[in-house]
């Protein structure tokens, strides 16, 4: 058996699908504080609705299971308030762990993100790279690793992913605006002039990451692993890409940096935007890293391009469009209010 948090969300929704295609007779349990859509998951898998920052809660809820691995991907994002950021993603970490310490839980793969780098000016950047979060999310992450570190030892594998934004079938958030904006043939402004390189990552290929460190052999699975995908160019080339598929006329543009940057944060301040510090701070710089260090230990590889990732998902955003409504802005998995953005796209046409 397996046990996953976040269960509800776009990761946890793709993970235990992915999971069930290889295993089909494995059991899973799911635990979050969201509902889930249970049609979207195999048959046999347990729903539990806790809290991570609950740890009696999910105690009770792991307590009497025989399970193989725990993987987990709750986390509290960037649009969330400060403290349940910090509650969520740095205590609910340390509650899961001391739950699997005390169980026995042989393995846990923690779900952690590249955000723990900061916006460096090297790349790119390797696992032994200095961990500078910005702002609460990145700080939270950086942070819930050094509890992953407290409770590794020779009971217990750990094993740290460090992905890229991924992206995919049923992702919806920002990149719902993004799709909006291309099917209506608007104008596409990227931040800065899109010659730099933004890796990003489909996440079937963050699924096989996962697979790996769940059933690889434990030595080689005890550590920190970057994922990302391995094709990918320049920003203006991997939309333009999308652009191009779509056919509809939307085009990629530049803007100046030292003026839509603050433009952003100033309606961010407002709750105007939904679009956050570590999207608009990042958006005009390199931002990569490498992935030589799984692929030589655990055999993996990327099947998806950026390019590929990007398309794909707005596919499935064309097919099912007519079903989604407008969420609050706080989970992937929901199209996001575009506030004040309503107004830019306008002007875009």
């Amino acid at each position: 058996m397996v046990a996953l948090t976040g269960g509800a969300g776009f990761l946890g929704f793709h993970t235990v699908n992915y999971f069930h295609d290889r295993r089909p007779d494995e059991q899973f349990v799911l635990l979050d504080v969201a509902d889930y859509i249970r049609s979207d998951y195999p048959e046999g898998t347990i729903f539990l609705n806790v809290d991570v920052r609950d740890r009696d809660a999910v105690q009770e809820a792991l307590a009497g299971r025989e399970l193989s691995c725990v993987i987990h991907a709750a986390a509290a994002l960037p649009l969330w308030k400060r403290e349940d950021i910090f509650s969520t993603n740095v205590q609910g970490t340390r509650n899961v762990l001391s739950v699997c310490r005390e169980l026995g839980v042989p393995r846990v793969v923690y779900i952690s993100s590249t955000a723990v780098y900061g916006i460096p000016k090297v790349h790119p950047l390797h696992e032994d790279h200095p961990m500078v979060g910005v702002g609460p999310y990145g700080e939270s992450k950086v942070q819930a690793e050094q509890v992953c570190r407290e409770f590794d030892d020779s009971d217990m594998t750990i094993a740290i992913l460090r992905p890229k934004t991924f992206i995919g079938t049923a992702r919806l958030g920002v990149f719902q605006i993004l799709y909006d904006w291309v099917e209506s043939g608007c104008k596409i402004p990227v931040i800065g002039d899109g010659s730099n390189r933004y890796q990003l990552l489909e996440v079937d290929d963050l699924c096989e990451a996962i697979w790996l460190c769940a059933t690889e052999d434990a030595e080689l699975c005890d550590d920190v692993f970057n994922v990302g995908a391995e094709d990918f160019g320049t920003v203006r080339e991997d939309v333009g890409a999308l652009c191009e598929y779509a056919g509809g006329g939307a085009r990629v543009i530049g803007t100046p940096a030292w003026l839509v940057k603050p433009a952003l944060a100033l309606l961010e301040a407002l709750h105007l935007s939904p679009l956050y510090k570590w999207v608009y701070g990042t958006a005009d710089t390199d931002s990569f890293v490498a992935v030589d260090k799984i692929k030589q230990v655990l055999g993996w590889s990327a099947r998806y391009s950026n390019a590929d990732a990007l398309i794909r998902s707005y596919q499935w955003y064309l097919d099912h469009k007519d079903e989604l409504g407008e969420g609050t802005g706080v989970t992937h998995r929901v199209a996001w209010n575009q506030g004040a953005l309503k107004i830019v796209k306008a002007i875009m046409q």
